[in-house]
């Protein structure tokens, strides 16, 4: 089964993660001497353009700095903006792409800035070593985060109170959102527009973007082979369309290897190096996305909608569906049908947990 995004946040509630998105709209994003331009990049791309395609209100985007003005970037260019530490600390969502230097503290007035945007109830959120910054400020401590594989030891050392978790691609603790490297930091973003608006409208950015509309954010950091570079791979490449257009059909590792030409043994080993995770994760994975759609924009009964996507039970595709959205799939589906205001709904019992840990069928 997949590893779930993060545990149930201290500070917010499980079910503000499948609510609709705060009607405040406001996206500010730090930016800071040396940086690169990239980083800005990422988050101007999803939250900056306008979206006229979409029937929603979309972010209103916010470039600001510690000190308004110019400022300095990689090759020399200098990006210059008029909003400084004020306009971030009061923005709904604030976003921190990197730290100038990782062995350095955060200044006092981000720190402050960060620390007030928080006490006001704005979701906080990191990029790379933007966790730096995060766990600096205090915002960190006792809760798990994650960042780039290269920091991941040093940030541990530096601030032994944050769970650091340095073998997943991002972490969704409500209030609190930390990523990988860059690549991960735009999975990231769509993930928040995900969150905010629902499946439909981010797989619409994601196609824009070019991008897999969505990466379990427990998905590992490092793939020893991220680009197939044999024929085995294109075997694997294979049997995972072939698996998408059957998600609804029993599926186990024999008959994925089979498609593959593979034994299973050999199918499992070149899965994981091609993708990160197993084949039960993956598929199990690729369910619960299957399942967001038919939760948002129809009426068709948890039940059913279990089947549809290839669980072998309503109690399966619920535990599954927990796990992975810190949510059910009813208090999902009524985030979606009320109005754009998070909501406080604990997760009902939906049923009874079924055994822990992946088996060879993934609808199990």
């Amino acid at each position: 089964m997949p590893r779930p995004l993060a545990p149930p946040a201290p500070l917010a509630p499980a079910a503000r993660r499948a609510a609709s998105g705060p009607v405040d709209r406001s996206v500010a994003v730090l930016a800071y001497p040396g940086m690169s331009v990239f980083e800005t990049g990422i988050v101007t791309e999803v939250f900056g353009l306008p979206r006229p395609e979409f029937d929603v209100d979309w972010y209103d985007l916010r470039v600001c700095a510690e000190r308004p003005g110019p400022v300095p970037v990689v090759g020399g260019a200098a990006l210059h903006t008029p909003y400084g530490l004020d306009a971030l600390a009061a923005a709904r969502t604030v976003i921190v792409p990197g730290v100038p230097d990782v062995a350095a503290e955060p200044s006092p007035e981000l720190v402050t800035a960060l620390r007030r945007a928080h006490r006001q109830g704005a979701r906080i959120m990191s990029i790379c070593s933007g966790a730096f910054a995060l766990a600096g400020a205090g915002l960190l401590d006792g809760r798990r985060a994650t960042t780039h594989w290269q920091y991941a030891d040093l940030l541990a050392r530096r601030y032994p109170r944050v769970r650091v978790d340095p073998d997943v691609l991002y972490l969704d603790e409500g209030d609190l959102l930390t990523s990988a490297g860059s690549a991960a930091g735009l999975d990231l973003c769509v993930h928040l527009v995900r969150r905010d608006h629902g499946a439909a409208i981010a797989n619409a950015v994601a196609r824009r973007l070019v991008i897999p509309p969505h990466r379990d954010g427990g998905q590992a950091q490092f793939i020893e082979a991220p680009v197939p570079a044999d024929p085995d791979d294109d075997r694997i490449a294979g049997s995972i369309t072939w698996a998408l257009a059957h998600l609804g059909e029993p599926l186990t590792v024999a008959r994925l290897a089979a498609q593959a030409h593979m034994s299973d043994r050999t199918y499992l080993r070149h899965f994981a190096r091609a993708t990160g995770t197993s084949p039960i994760r993956w598929l199990v994975d690729q369910r619960v996305r299957a399942s967001l759609a038919l939760l948002e924009t129809t009426d068709v009964p948890v039940e059913r909608i279990a089947a549809t996507v290839g669980f072998d039970s309503p109690v399966t595709y619920r535990h599954h569906f927990g796990r992975a959205m810190r949510t059910s799939p009813s208090a999902y589906r009524r985030a979606f049908r009320a109005t754009a205001t998070p909501r406080d709904d604990a997760m009902p019992g939906d049923g009874a947990t079924p055994r822990d840990g992946a088996t060879d069928q993934a609808g199990a």
